[in-house]
């Protein structure tokens, strides 16, 4: 079977232009509190502003397909192209196809990796995943995407980013993780994602965000802004747990001659409150939230429109925090719209805006 590099195709990166991006309509109770009413106040402006920008594709279940559509609806979003298909979470970061491209940018393709709810039956976080795992090669074939099958080996979107120059930055304790390819070793892996990526280098970054129950995903601790820049979550206070994991990545990157810029966190950690506990309906297998759990919380779980960035935002005692991030990032995207998003709702599902998307690269012609 060949590969994407052998074909000449690689991943861009995301800051590159877009001829969409896919999302899924919330539906999983143990992820999405209250019926997922508080987290669609936050989706909303998220689907209204890539719709001024770009085609967005809806995934939805057929049980929710009418609500979806009243929702769609109420809200003037009749542009978006709403797909039946099933699913057994949101997470489009790392259920739906990641794509690469030619060299001539005419053609995209997609890739099917295996998904396995963040680790399987070692420490995945729910016990059936196989609508997620079916999701990629259903999209790829509804859209008429030819696609690469890559079920041999277990990756999530959220776990790898491009700079679109041959450049990937992934993290160790997510990619070593037990739960997603144990028999491979680091150079193993390294040249799966080279040949599926069409990458030339990896970039191994150790750790993530504290308490990120992907493993440590890459997408919540660094990304880039363009190629040979990237910014770090990142924390002066010394007692804080993410001031270790975060110096770590630091340093790696000084060591490939990245030019870092520094993201701080919210001041104050986001953790579960008992009004959030009782919304939840956790199935058996599933992992089990608890008051007083701290949550994921980065502004580097942003995501690049084709002239915006939607940029997560947490309120309240963070509000501070919030108008930091906001300022840095314009700082660092001046040519670019900051578009502040409402996500603690969000993030109570265990990601933020970036996990719940995943962008479609623009061709020549740029229609699906």
């Amino acid at each position: 079977m060949r590969t994407p590099k052998q074909d000449g195709f690689h991943m861009p990166a995301e800051f590159a232009p877009h001829a969409g991006t896919i999302m899924i309509f919330p539906e999983r109770p143990g992820s999405w509190p209250y019926d997922a009413e508080p987290a669609l106040q936050s989706l909303i402006p998220i689907w209204k502003a890539i719709t001024q920008e770009e085609n967005l594709y809806l995934l939805v279940s057929d049980r929710n397909d009418q609500k979806a559509l009243s929702i769609l609806k109420e809200n003037n979003l009749d542009q978006v192209h709403l797909l039946q298909i099933d699913q057994n979470d949101a997470w489009a970061r790392d259920t739906a196809p990641i794509f690469v491209i030619n060299q001539e940018k005419t053609e995209i393709r997609g890739i099917d990796w295996r998904f396995n709810a963040w680790g399987g039956d070692y420490d995945g976080l729910y016990a059936d995943w196989e609508a997620d795992n079916q999701l990629a090669g259903a999209f790829c074939a509804a859209m008429q995407i030819p696609c690469y099958d890559a079920q041999h080996f277990v990756l999530e979107g959220g776990s790898i980013h491009a700079d679109g120059q041959g450049n990937l930055m992934t993290t160790e304790a997510c990619l070593f993780s037990p739960g997603r390819n144990p028999d491979l070793t680091k150079s193993q892996i390294e040249a799966i994602l080279c040949e599926y990526l069409g990458a030339d280098h990896v970039i191994w970054l150790p750790r993530g965000i504290f308490n990120d129950e992907t493993n440590e995903h890459i997408d919540n601790i660094c990304a880039f802004i363009r190629p040979g820049e990237v910014v770090l979550a990142w924390t002066d206070d010394k007692n804080d747990p993410q001031y270790a994991l975060s110096n770590a990545c630091l340093s790696v990157l000084e060591h490939e001659n990245i030019r870092v810029h520094k993201l701080p966190i919210p001041e104050h950690p986001i953790c579960i409150t008992e009004h959030d506990l009782k919304g939840y309906v956790f199935e058996p297998g599933e992992d089990v939230r608890e008051i007083g759990e701290r949550l994921a919380a980065s502004y580097v779980n942003f995501y690049f429109t084709n002239r915006s960035v939607l940029l997560p935002q947490f309120g309240g005692e963070n509000a501070k925090s919030d108008e930091t991030a906001v300022s840095i990032l314009q700082s660092l995207c001046p040519d670019r719209t900051i578009i502040p998003i409402p996500a603690r709702n969000l993030l109570l599902g265990g990601g933020n805006i970036h996990c719940l998307t995943q962008q479609i690269p623009y061709f020549l012609g740029g229609k699906l």
